[in-house]
């Protein structure tokens, strides 16, 4: 019997956000599947799970970018396919505010502002608490109501943020979602600790 695959699924793809997604999965001991970075999403839900299995341990960050297209472009076909792929357990999503043209939303558990503070209000790209609660807007969430997920956390754009999430100084608020997930999920509980790798799978 195979291990499913403990995995944090992120909705950006871009430049600035493969660096801040490969910074963290190296801090909190995981694995960024890098080559799922692209705006648009280049590879498809098979591809991307074919990458997770091989990945030498948990948590697997993985990215999902749309770059704007309306309803459910390449990003969120891949997206769900590994979301809904049996081999796959995922943690929580990741979901990354945009100024979206189509202003697509989904619902979200909680958010992590700029500041790192917490709130039940989304965010928005700029990491900004908006007015409304429990919903954010971005250009790949179309379809997460659509998944049985355990936590949505809200975000402002990854490695961005006005420079407070840039990878060179540490991708903060971006690390701080990650370990919320990991936490909220138990993931460190059957873990040697959150510096640490999956002791199950050899490193």
């Amino acid at each position: 019997m195979s291990i499913r695959r403990r995995v944090i699924l992120v909705t950006d793809g871009d430049e600035y956000a493969k660096k801040a997604i490969e910074h963290v999965a190296h801090e909190i001991g995981g694995r960024c599947i890098s080559s799922s970075q692209g705006n648009p999403s280049k590879l498809t839900g098979p591809e991307i799970v074919h990458l997770i299995k091989k990945a030498r341990h948990d948590p697997v960050l993985v990215m999902f970018d749309d770059s704007g297209i309306v309803g459910e472009g390449a990003g969120e076909n891949a997206l769900k396919y590994v979301a809904l792929h049996n081999e796959i357990e995922v943690l929580g999503v990741i979901a990354v505010a945009a100024k979206s043209r189509h202003e697509e939303w989904t619902r979200i558990d909680v958010s992590i502002d700029r500041d790192g503070e917490l709130t039940s209000n989304g965010v928005d790209k700029f990491g900004i608490p908006e007015l409304e609660p429990g919903r954010i807007n971005g250009d790949t969430v179309y379809c997460l109501d659509e998944l049985d997920v355990p936590l949505i956390v809200g975000i402002g754009d990854i490695g961005k943020m006005a420079r407070r999430d840039s990878y060179k100084v540490g991708s903060p608020i971006t690390k701080k979602a990650v370990q919320l997930i990991l936490e909220r999920s138990g993931f460190y509980d059957t873990n040697a600790g959150p510096e640490m790798a999956n002791p199950r799978i050899s490193p």
